[in-house]
């Protein structure tokens, strides 16, 4: 069983996010939270099942994303961070990543995007939506390249 906590600052959203998650067998939301502070307050708290994965959003009050990425990194360093986001900028994206993230998804991914990339995660791959990987790439300067080089 996959646990999986939900940091959003958008009560909806976590709402919806449980609801879509609630429905697949091998997924368990073990808890929510509105902010980072919350959701270190969560894992603190015993008898707290410890989530295999915090679903988290890059932007909100308090401690936004990135902090709270960079703080499981080094408290709970089992607990893979997956960002869901609306933010596409390249400081939340490479922020996120630099801090520890194991993926980043935009907000407008497909329902089954977002729970294969909860599954992706859970194995300890890393998981990129389209145009964050584009992002990456070009910030990378990969862009060029044209297939195999041919004989010298």
């Amino acid at each position: 069983m996959i646990r999986v906590l939900i940091v959003d600052d958008h009560e909806l959203i976590r709402q919806g996010l449980r609801k879509l998650l609630d429905v697949e067998e091998d997924i368990e939301v073990v808890g929510e939270a509105a902010d980072g502070v919350q959701a270190l307050a969560a894992l603190a708290a015993p008898p707290y099942p410890q989530p295999d994965i915090v679903l988290v959003d890059a932007r909100m009050p308090g401690m936004d994303g990135v902090q709270l990425i960079s703080r499981l990194a080094g408290e709970h360093p089992r607990v893979a961070a997956l960002v869901l986001s609306t933010f596409e900028e390249d400081e939340h994206i490479f922020g996120a990543l630099r801090a520890g993230a194991r993926g980043y998804l935009l907000k407008d991914c497909s329902p089954d995007d977002l729970v294969n990339a909860i599954r992706k995660t859970y194995q300890g791959e890393m998981v990129l939506g389209g145009p964050v990987a584009g992002r990456l790439v070009a910030e990378l300067g990969l862009g060029g390249y044209h297939g195999p080089a041919g004989p010298a």
